[in-house]
């Protein structure tokens, strides 16, 4: 795992928004395996709650640097 200092960041690596993508970086997985991962869990858990807490998350992480 990668471990790095202060907040969880959207990344410039986006395809909407960064968030996936920053949180992928943080905890060090591939971006595109974590979007995978991220949009079947949301379908999963009948998609509402995956777009709310992406939601939430574009709103509440920092922009990137």
């Amino acid at each position: 795992m990668t471990t790095t200092s202060g907040p969880v960041r959207r990344s410039r690596d986006k395809m909407v928004a960064g968030v996936c993508s920053g949180l992928a970086e943080r905890l060090g997985w591939a971006p595109g395996r974590f979007r995978i991962a991220y949009v079947i869990l949301s379908i999963f858990s009948a998609a509402f709650p995956g777009i709310l807490v992406y939601a939430v998350l574009w709103f509440t992480m920092p922009a990137p640097e």
